[in-house]
């Protein structure tokens, strides 16, 4: 009898079933290829050869659903996801850096805008028309002090101690005080006297004062090296220390050479350089 596999190895065989007498001379055959137990073998059904290869052909497409190909799908699922996840997250960490660079808060938009407006304003400021006007301004503040200051014109004596800290602390913050420490036996001492005698007559809102070395208790050191001496105070403070000023004049000074010095140390007001604004003369005006 054929098998199933002789029929789909296409073995050419006739449809044929034994029957009950042909068992007789097979007694010993295995109880495999005899017919299940309670079934008859006119029971049994044979399907054609034909009808059997046509059930056997594959027409068409299909997913491939076994164990190999659900674990490649599964795989290729979390590949796709993994990748999913990571483009997202570089969007992320982009969108974060923008926002860090570009975003403010509203106290910093508030405070943004303060410094746009005082940029506006202090670039109003500091147009032309307005320094100038600011400069003429404060020039007139500046001449009205003047005219309010005291006036000395004289070479005012100190007796003492006591004199001396009231010449310096009890006169008013806007008034410069110059006082020469001398000795009354030293040649340049005594030019130095005549010469701020003369310059407290000119610079009459200036408090011109001199001052014994002996009587203000100084070394005979200082006397023999650091005179004559001048010392500067405006608003009970120190501006100007000048030790032996001989050295920085010539031999044979004289007023003139001791305002220069004085001018030059920022220490006296240079009369000749009377500014344009005070006076209304352009600078370049022919």
């Amino acid at each position: 009898m054929a098998t199933l596999e002789d029929k789909i190895l296409g073995e050419k065989l006739q449809y044929y079933c034994s029957s009950s007498e042909g068992e007789s001379d097979n007694e010993d055959v295995d109880s495999k290829d005899a017919a299940p137990k309670g079934k008859s073998g006119s029971d049994l059904k044979f399907i054609p050869e034909s009808q059997i290869m046509e059930q056997s052909h594959w027409s068409g497409s299909t997913t491939n659903t076994g164990p190999k190909g659900v674990i490649k799908d599964w795989q290729r699922f979390k590949q796709l996801e993994t990748e999913k996840k990571e483009s997202q997250e570089r969007e992320k960490l982009d969108l974060i850096k923008k926002l860090s660079i570009t975003s403010r808060t509203v106290a910093e938009d508030e405070k943004a805008k303060e410094q746009e407006q005082l940029d506006e304003e202090l670039a109003e400021l500091m147009s032309d028309d307005f320094l100038l006007q600011y400069q003429k301004k404060r020039m007139a503040e500046m001449l009205a002090l003047a005219g309010k200051l005291p006036t000395f014109g004289t070479l005012t004596d100190i007796q003492n101690g006591d004199e001396f800290l009231k010449s310096v602390d009890e006169e008013q913050k806007t008034v410069t005080v110059i006082i020469h420490i001398y000795d009354r036996y030293d040649t340049a001492c005594k030019n130095m006297n005549k010469s701020l005698e003369e310059l407290a007559q000119e610079y009459k809102n200036v408090k011109f004062c001199r001052f014994m070395s002996s009587v203000a208790g100084l070394s005979s050191f200082f006397k023999s090296n650091g005179v004559p001496a001048l010392l500067v105070y405006k608003g009970g403070q120190m501006i100007g220390n000048f030790v032996r000023v001989t050295d920085d004049l010539s031999d044979q000074f004289n007023s003139s050479d001791v305002e220069g010095f004085l001018i030059e140390a920022g220490m006296l007001p240079d009369k000749s350089c009377v500014p344009a604004i005070v006076t209304g003369v352009s600078g370049n005006a022919n």
